[in-house]
């Protein structure tokens, strides 16, 4: 398999575990404010939802300032969803992914990236993939803390478990 797309399957897998942990816990939990990096679980969520869409957008060929102008919309009209509604939004985009990688030969392919944030650069399809897990990862960690900071335990989600779980099934 290919190590970028085993990551993004291990982002999708590690979102949805951490899904799965929330929708334990009462259906307000997403709404409570905690004084973190985002005022609320779901806000977290819902930002980490918008960027994944936006970088698709961008290995599909958008430039990112008009995948940014597109995607950056949905964090507010997603803040609300149900602990379900995100784990079917990020089932769905995570199917979305495949089906991108399904037609990529060669995710070593160079693009011209206009990041308006930090500039201009030549990236490789692949980093831009690493980049989405890596922002995951980090956002997950934070929704962690802000469980803890609410009195819950959060749950594992790391990548050396993952190695472990059942192969998902193959792009």
């Amino acid at each position: 398999m290919n190590h970028p797309v085993q990551m993004f399957d291990y982002h999708a897998w590690a979102t949805q575990i951490l899904l799965g942990r929330i929708k334990e816990l009462p259906p307000s939990v997403l709404q409570q404010e905690v004084n973190t990096s985002f005022p609320t679980i779901g806000e977290a969520f819902a930002h980490m939802y918008a960027i994944d869409k936006c970088w698709l957008s961008v290995l599909s060929g958008t430039s990112m300032p008009k995948a940014l102008e597109e995607c950056l919309p949905l964090q507010q009209k997603i803040l609300r969803y149900s602990v379900d509604d995100f784990a079917n939004a990020f089932s769905e985009l995570a199917e979305e992914y495949r089906a991108w990688f399904r037609n990529q030969d060669d995710l070593e392919q160079m693009i011209v990236l206009e990041n308006p944030y930090a500039g201009t650069r030549n990236t490789r399809l692949s980093e831009i993939v690493l980049q989405t897990v890596n922002h995951g990862t980090y956002h997950r960690g934070n929704i962690s803390t802000m469980l803890r900071q609410l009195g819950h335990a959060s749950t594992m989600n790391d990548y050396s478990l993952f190695w472990y779980q059942e192969p998902a099934e193959s792009v």
